[in-house]
């Protein structure tokens, strides 16, 4: 194969990279500030696929706009999570068996609700955009690929200026760093953690109504792009929000290049996926951002 060949599946990994740092940073918040590993992230996902979905057939709204109303659904719908269910949770540095069965449970909970209002069929969601494509030389971009990747690069960017100029930022990040010195300087770590459970749940459905424009869904939708979650902030250090960006450039290349592999089939991706899981958890156990820093603290 000639230089050229790879251009196509280079610029596939990159657009997905894209989506894949989206639907990951809102797990990222929750452990950085809460250390609580989402498992009910999956079924948020897949409840924001449904509520683009019922938007698109009811009421014929583009889907990009029914996304973009999703973020703030989502969020209020995390705090009223967090009101009712997450915040009796007993507080912890670590993540602890109770909170991984609770979010555990509210994922079966969302599925099976889902499985009452939509059953188990596969839906999809069809615009002009979604058979158009761009060519540009050698390269074939689907535009609905293209949309999806502008809307999710777009609120990853916000999220980081919101992130780094805001007092919300400011007392996430201090949370993040030493959750004791925090409270010390006066930051209000149930508020903080209310909202940032909120930003969590509102990008999961953020990202789930963008990956509905690309994929068709069921009730079980989420369960392979939990996975790809996992590894994306594992891969970025866990606590590093500059890290999901570069773990899920790596896992989009990883999967996209994979299958040019002889032998090796679209469907063995889960697969894959989960090798690089447990290879970064034993090999690197702080992630690719944090093998980086060590290595520029040293220069």
């Amino acid at each position: 194969m000639s230089l050229i060949d790879y251009l196509d599946p280079l610029v596939a990994a990159v657009l997905l990279a894209g989506i894949y740092a989206a639907m990951s940073i809102g797990m990222t918040v929750i452990y950085g500030v809460m250390k609580i590993v989402n498992l009910a992230h999956a079924g948020f996902m897949m409840m924001g696929a449904y509520f683009v979905y019922e938007l698109f057939e009811r009421f014929h709204m583009n889907p990009l706009l029914g996304a973009s109303l999703a973020l703030p659904a989502f969020f209020l719908f995390g705090v009223v999570v967090y009101l009712l269910l997450v915040q009796w949770l007993p507080k912890s540095d670590q993540p602890t068996l109770s909170s991984l069965l609770l979010m555990f449970g509210f994922w079966l909970v969302l599925q099976n609700v889902a499985l009452l209002i939509w059953k188990n069929e596969d839906r999809s969601i069809f615009t002009p955009l979604t058979f158009s494509v761009i060519r540009l030389g050698p390269v074939t971009i689907a535009k609905v690929r293209l949309v999806v990747f502008t809307a999710a690069i777009i609120s990853v960017i916000v999220l980081q200026v919101v992130l780094r100029k805001s007092w919300f930022g400011r007392a996430v990040r201090a949370l993040i760093q030493n959750p004791y010195a925090a409270r010390i300087a006066g930051v209000d770590d149930r508020r903080t953690a209310m909202l940032s459970f909120g930003l969590g749940t509102g990008f999961a459905g953020f990202a789930g109504a963008l990956l509905a424009m690309l994929y068709s869904f069921s009730p079980d939708f989420g369960r392979p792009f939990l996975l790809r979650s996992f590894v994306i902030i594992v891969l970025g250090g866990l606590e590093s929000f500059s890290g999901v960006a570069l773990g899920a450039l790596i896992l989009a290349l990883v999967e996209t290049f994979s299958i040019m592999v002889p032998f090796i089939d679209a469907s063995y991706q889960p697969a894959i996926t989960y090798g690089l899981l447990v290879v970064v958890l034993l090999v690197l156990p702080r992630g690719v951002a944090g093998l980086l820093e060590k290595k520029w603290r040293v220069a």
